[in-house]
């Protein structure tokens, strides 16, 4: 992304339409130049929603002192995007590349797009709350808080089903928060929704697939719903130094046979698998609307106090296991929840 001073124009004397979101901490303010533009709330459950990325997108007044802003002006002219100072800059043929655009998540308000990135980037600049891709679930009797982190098809969805058929609570889908104060952790729950292929559901879980509306498909493993697993959720959105936390890098296959588990001994190891799985949404670049290439929103020492909590977390007392586990979709949780 092209970091740019950030300048008032004659042009935007026009924008007259705002609103404001709050994520979790994070307050941003969006101003456009149609009200076509900004986003539409209540936002809807579907494979493109922020809601599968986070827990809520809550509506607020846009107004000045928030923690960044977004501007939208619809043009004619090459499409372009500037950041700086916590403020960032969109113009061109909105209308016509949100038309001609192959897959919506890499959009301003999609589950991959700038919206989505830039509230990674404000959550960890000015609350330092950390953002994990990374599903966690939570045994009530026990009070230990299971992370599965990793990235698409590395078993997330797997752990999450079996999970909660195992009758674990669900604390995030998606996204998994956290902060430390001190020598404290807090976790915040993230997302509620989560985007499903339909073969793994068919296959696998049919169980989640009752009173389900699904379309048939040519490609079952292609296709993916986005469900609401809001009613398995804890009773609390946030938890402050659960009796035990255990963090899983997995691997599931379907060939494989088994459940093995291999303990991360050596802490630096640990904490460099935690900060690329906390850098690699935050920091990678971007494709928009098939046309706009978006660079990440990392800086040096942000990186730098990333990579130290993320140091923090692993020799944290709470955090009794970090493990990678190989395994398939039947036999994934082995004797962790013995």
């Amino acid at each position: 992304m092209n970091r740019v001073s950030y300048t008032t124009h004659k042009k935007e004397k026009e924008t007259v339409h705002r609103t404001g979101v709050k994520i979790l901490a994070a307050r941003i303010g969006i101003e456009a130049n149609s009200k076509e533009l900004l986003p539409y709330f209540p936002l809807m459950v579907e494979v493109k929603s922020l809601l599968t990325d986070f827990r809520t997108v809550e509506q607020i007044p846009f107004s000045s002192g928030l923690d960044g802003y977004i501007s939208i002006e619809e043009s004619s002219n090459t499409p372009s995007l500037a950041f700086s100072e916590d403020r960032v800059r969109f113009q061109g043929p909105l209308a016509r590349l949100t038309k001609e655009a192959s897959d919506l998540r890499f959009s301003l308000w999609g589950n991959q797009g700038l919206l989505y990135r830039f509230t990674l980037y404000l959550l960890e600049k000015k609350h330092r709350i950390y953002n994990l891709h990374a599903c966690a679930l939570y045994h009530q009797d026990k009070n230990h808080l299971y992370v599965i982190t990793g990235g698409a098809g590395s078993g997330k969805t797997v752990f999450l089903l079996s999970g909660l058929e195992k009758r674990l609570k669900l604390f995030s889908t998606e996204t998994v928060h956290f902060r430390m104060d001190k020598d404290s952790i807090t976790w915040f729950m993230g997302s509620l929704v989560d985007n499903i292929r339909l073969g793994t559901l068919i296959h696998h879980f049919p169980r989640f697939l009752r009173n389900i509306d699904t379309q048939e498909t040519d490609d079952e493993w292609q296709h993916k719903i986005a469900l609401d697993f809001s009613s398995y959720k804890t009773d609390f959105e946030m938890l402050k130094m659960p009796s035990a936390v255990t963090i899983l890098f997995p691997r599931i296959e379907e060939s494989r046979e088994g459940f093995h588990l291999t303990p991360m001994m050596d802490k630096k190891k640990a904490a460099k698998a935690i900060f690329d799985n906390i850098t690699q949404k935050l920091s990678e670049t971007v494709l928009l609307y098939d046309k706009i290439p978006v660079l990440g929103f990392d800086e040096k020492d942000l990186a730098a106090a990333r990579h130290l909590t993320a140091s923090q977390i692993i020799q944290h007392e709470s955090v009794i296991q970090t493990a990678s586990v190989l395994s398939n979709p039947y036999e994934c949780w082995g004797e962790l929840l013995d």
